[in-house]
């Protein structure tokens, strides 16, 4: 049924970078969520009036607020295609994240006007009647919920969208909540405890705990994350199966809404080299980038002293040095200059977050070391953070 709604109403389907085909899954996820939702409102609160439950009156305004949030999640695929202009250089894609915060917001509020609702029938309940028809259609709205799940989450992942994600947890949500109801349902029939209050602080709970997942997940997206590994390893295959690149450091993605990243990094390449050649070389690794990966790539080169004895030592020396320290430090960009008076170490070392040294005691530690071998010899240190690891 999914592919087949793909196929029908979205064009070139497969060419899920494109921002008109991104839209257009947008309206197919939303267009299906309001229909769907509506329906499911109307047959809920007049089940919901027959049996006299506040839990399955408020699952209908649940689906009630499902429905607007798809409006809302529709406009936000609306506004995440405009195309790139001159206030917003990197394009629009990063609404689709404020719509999620958007999404999950409604969530929250729902949660916990559910929450008060369902404590209140606790403390003063109201006998529930049990009808087969209100509990077949309570069953039939479980099946629809869980196919709207499979659905937003198959969009989602296919064209890497928080928001249809969320619409998807959303709906395993109401799974959840409808459940309950059904439960809460059957048991008014037997006891005379206020089930249908329980339940629905039950549920509540639950759907105040999903909101504030999404809420989590989505500004961490806006804050940055570290670059996805599979990413990382292929961008870094397709450097290094070039034999002019003899290594990469500081590579960095930066993400302005799915699909739509950009990256850097610097290439280590012989410092003999003809210039013109490598700048060709460069040129063409960040041109196959772009294509197989759709990253709009920069390579900054960083020319490397591969037959000098003496800066191969001195590099085999620092290596030994902070592995002592601590094996998870590594260096790069070193350099070598020699003077009369003295001899200066310049390079760059990356420390991961979870080393637990300070940047001033790394290098004291360097320092003291170093003057123990070499007593002219003084660093010159860069720190760098690992902006791929996870």
């Amino acid at each position: 049924m999914t592919e087949f709604l793909i196929k029908k109403f979205v064009n070139n389907y497969a060419q899920t970078e494109d921002a008109k085909v991104r839209e257009n899954y947008g309206l197919l996820s939303s267009l299906t969520g309001i229909a769907c939702n509506v329906l499911l409102f109307a047959v809920k609160l007049v089940m919901g009036t027959i049996a006299h439950s506040i839990s399955i009156t408020s699952d209908a305004f649940n689906n009630l607020s499902d429905s607007a949030s798809c409006v809302v999640t529709l406009l936000g695929y609306k506004l995440a295609a405009k195309p790139a202009d001159k206030d917003h250089p990197f394009g629009h894609g990063r609404i689709e994240y404020l719509t999620s915060l958007v999404l999950a917001s409604v969530i929250l509020i729902v949660g916990f006007e559910l929450l008060k609702s369902s404590a209140m029938k606790v403390i003063h309940p109201e006998t529930v009647r049990f009808s087969w028809i209100v509990l077949i259609s309570l069953l039939a709205s479980i099946g629809v919920k869980f196919w709207m799940c499979g659905f937003n989450r198959k969009l989602g992942r296919r064209i890497d969208s928080s928001v249809m994600l969320a619409t998807a947890q959303d709906s395993l949500n109401d799974v959840v909540a409808t459940t309950a109801t059904v439960v809460s349902l059957v048991l008014s029939a037997f006891v005379s405890w206020p089930v249908d209050g329980i339940m629905g602080v039950i549920v509540s709970i639950f759907v105040l705990f999903s909101g504030y997942g999404i809420i989590k997940d989505t500004i961490s997206e806006l804050l940055g994350q570290p670059a996805d590994k599979e990413l990382v390893s292929k961008i870094s295959d397709i450097m290094l199966s070039r034999p002019e690149i003899m290594g990469l450091h500081d590579l960095i993605i930066h993400s302005y809404g799915p699909g739509n990243l950009i990256g850097s990094a610097h290439a280590e390449v012989s410092a003999h080299d003809d210039l013109l050649q490598i700048h060709d070389t460069i040129d063409e690794v960040e041109k196959e980038i772009y294509e197989r990966l759709h990253v709009m790539f920069t390579i900054h080169m960083d020319p490397i002293e591969t037959d000098n004895q003496e800066i191969e030592e001195a590099r085999k020396m620092m290596k030994n040095i902070l592995a002592q320290i601590d094996e998870q430090l590594s260096f790069h960009d070193f350099r070598m200059v020699s003077g009369p008076t003295h001899t200066n170490l310049i390079f760059d070392i990356v420390v991961p977050f979870e080393c637990k040294l300070g940047f001033d005691d790394i290098r004291k530690q360097i320092n003291d070391q170093l003057s123990l071998q070499k007593k002219k010899w003084y660093t010159v240190i860069t720190f760098d953070r690992d902006y791929t690891a996870e």
